[in-house]
């Protein structure tokens, strides 16, 4: 039976769910599959191609006869477990951030440079959702020479995991209810909207922290948009800042991003070029009210790219909004991608 040895580690999270789903989707050749998870979900059963695959504990020695490996458990757990799959034969295509930055690793957004899997030792890096998106939005642009980009990113709940999901949910759920008390009782009580892993509440308003705050102002996340588009693109001396926002939104990130290029780019010519780039779509159309939005890439594979301007109060600089599903293209398909490059496989 042809095919590959395939194990998804954090098979039970968001992540790892959409993995399946997109191991389903694409066809990947899948010969056999093994479901590995923390200890809390050993006996779960998971559908997976007509049949209900049990998930195992996850054990250095789970790696056994693997070809390739999903990872899509945290730092720790790739820090943990990585090194363990490797030594037993597997290549690991890591999500977490557990080795992005490592010079031996590499950090690869298939439509952009693929070329970078075969210098792999063993591990592949998924870049943060962010970037992805963010540079799914910039590649094909790249002839006019990318020398600055500023961003600020509208990111969705579900980026936080699920519970972040579940604590927009309740929030939104205890505004409602009170609102309808306040109506049936003839009341103008507020809400009391508690906050119990963000730093605030969520629900109809805006946090500009994600991930922990560092030397010098800027949030880990933050760090990540700068340092890594310099390693996926091969340009160290790239210019990025960054401003990353939690927005109360289920699914989806949006990102608008300044850039300025070495040569003239004009509107038309950034939308020919985006017209013709793989794993992104233009829409852009605001006088008819058409730009990317979360909902419409909800499930999508593809990242929508609109509002493209001029900023005339610098030679060469353009506006862009970037819309792409955090969970599809900013991690799972991205991490599926790279393992059908990496086997020279095409979907379907």
């Amino acid at each position: 039976m042809a095919g590959y040895h395939v194990a998804v580690v954090g098979a039970t999270g968001a992540v790892g769910q959409e993995m399946l789903s997109i191991l389903q989707e694409r066809k990947f050749p899948v010969r056999s599959l093994r479901l590995l998870a923390s200890k809390r979900s050993l006996g779960k059963r998971i559908p997976f191609r007509g049949e209900s695959l049990e998930v195992e504990e996850l054990k250095r020695n789970s790696f056994r006869g693997i070809d390739i490996a999903l990872f899509s458990a945290g730092a720790e757990r790739s820090k943990q477990f990585a090194s363990a799959a490797v030594k037993s034969g597997a290549v690991v295509v890591d999500n977490s951030s557990a080795f992005r930055m490592d010079p031996k690793v590499p950090l690869v957004v298939p439509e952009i440079n693929a070329e970078d899997i075969r210098n792999h030792n063993g591990i592949i890096a998924n870049p943060n959702c962010t970037t992805i998106i963010t540079l799914m939005g910039l590649y094909p642009l790249r002839s006019s020479g990318i020398r600055r980009i500023i961003l600020s990113s509208y990111q969705a709940v579900s980026g936080a995991g699920a519970w972040g999901i579940e604590e927009l949910r309740r929030q939104t759920l205890e505004w409602a209810l009170q609102e309808i008390k306040n109506a049936t009782m003839g009341t103008d009580d507020k809400a009391v909207l508690r906050p119990e892993k963000f730093p605030h509440p969520i629900a109809f308003n805006l946090i500009p922290q994600i991930d922990v705050f560092l030397e010098g102002g800027y949030t880990k996340e933050e760090l990540k948009c700068l340092y890594e588009p310099r390693k996926i693109l091969n340009q160290p001396d790239l210019q990025v800042s960054a401003t990353t926002v939690r927005v109360p939104v289920f699914r989806s990130h949006a990102v608008s991003v300044h850039i300025e290029t070495e040569r003239p780019l004009s509107v038309a010519r950034a939308r020919s070029l985006i017209r013709k780039a793989r794993g992104v779509r233009l829409h852009d159309q605001p006088e008819k009210a058409k730009y990317p939005t979360p909902v419409q890439v909800a499930g999508k594979d593809d990242c929508l790219v609109g509002r493209i301007r001029k900023d005339e109060t610098v030679p060469n600089g353009l506006w862009l909004w970037i819309v792409g599903d955090q969970l599809r293209k900013g991690a799972a398909l991205n991490a599926v991608q790279i393992a059908e490059s990496l086997l020279g496989t095409t979907p379907g």
